[in-house]
């Protein structure tokens, strides 16, 4: 599928991937932020110049699991929007 297609789909919580990527096992999902704010730890007080504790406010983002078993966000590239090799991630496969 394209990627307005696995677009729709991370946006009902879906996990979506890629045939062409390289690294096993690697997926993308969406996640809906805080858009009350959830209080914030001392890390992100400190990089933000804000209160430990603090509401911290964020926006809707994606995330990838990495292939060293963390996380980090993600910003698809022009290969991945222009892609036709989107498929659903299925649970066994994560």
């Amino acid at each position: 599928m394209d990627f307005s297609h696995a677009l729709h789909l991370l946006k009902k919580g879906v996990p979506m991937a890629r045939e062409g990527w390289n690294g096993k096992g690697l997926f993308v999902v969406m996640q809906k932020g805080y858009p009350d704010g959830i209080p914030c730890n001392k890390q992100t007080a400190d990089a933000w110049g804000m209160e430990e504790g603090e509401l911290f406010k964020c926006e809707p983002y994606m995330q990838i699991n990495t292939v060293h078993g963390s996380h980090s966000m993600w910003v698809p590239s022009i290969t991945d929007l222009f892609a036709a090799d989107w498929v659903v991630k299925k649970e066994e496969e994560r």
